[in-house]
């Protein structure tokens, strides 16, 4: 078996790696990718909420809490599971997306999550966003109604604010 000489051994590794480099610029830079097309803009619904519980708390007698152990002596008792989440989003008058989501968690008290991407076109939009974190039937419990202005490629996230109970477009 024959040896390369150290010169030829550099050479050939030299050249391995413009090979290499030359690849990763080349499919850096080919295909073309576009997120969106001319004239497009994206619109994300991401939300992560607890719904309103679905029964209110108890509170609980003294004989109650006699029959109960120690450890469990809670003075009020809450039922967990929490409502479902509902959200519609309108986009100049006409319905763009419709969802609910449940909440999350074996005794489903956890928050629910929905995560939408929706492509519009880019432009003046009338936005109207309406959500239901309760156990009502009919009607919402938080609606936002906003004029935006997309740009091309923008991107315009619907978001809720639990701390400030608000409905956000950004």
């Amino acid at each position: 078996m024959t040896t390369l000489s150290r010169p030829l051994a550099w050479a050939l590794q030299g050249a391995l790696y413009a090979l290499f480099v030359g690849a990763l610029a080349l499919f850096s830079q080919w295909p073309v990718y576009r997120h969106l097309d001319d004239g497009e803009a994206l619109l994300k619904l991401s939300i992560v909420h607890q719904g309103a519980r679905l029964q209110d708390c108890v509170e609980q007698t003294a004989e109650e809490l006699a029959r109960l152990p120690p450890t469990m002596r809670a003075p009020s008792r809450c039922p967990r599971e929490r409502a479902a989440l509902t959200v519609e989003v309108d986009v100049d008058g006409q319905p763009l997306l419709r969802q609910m989501a449940r909440p999350g968690g074996l005794s489903r008290d956890g928050s629910a999550a929905m995560y939408q991407r929706r492509v519009i076109a880019a432009g003046e939009h009338r936005i109207a966003v309406r959500l239901r974190d309760s156990a009502r039937d009919d009607g919402f419990d938080h609606q936002r109604e906003a004029v935006v202005t997309l740009q091309p490629a923008q991107i315009l996230v619907i978001d809720f604010d639990s701390e400030t109970r608000e409905i956000t477009i950004r």
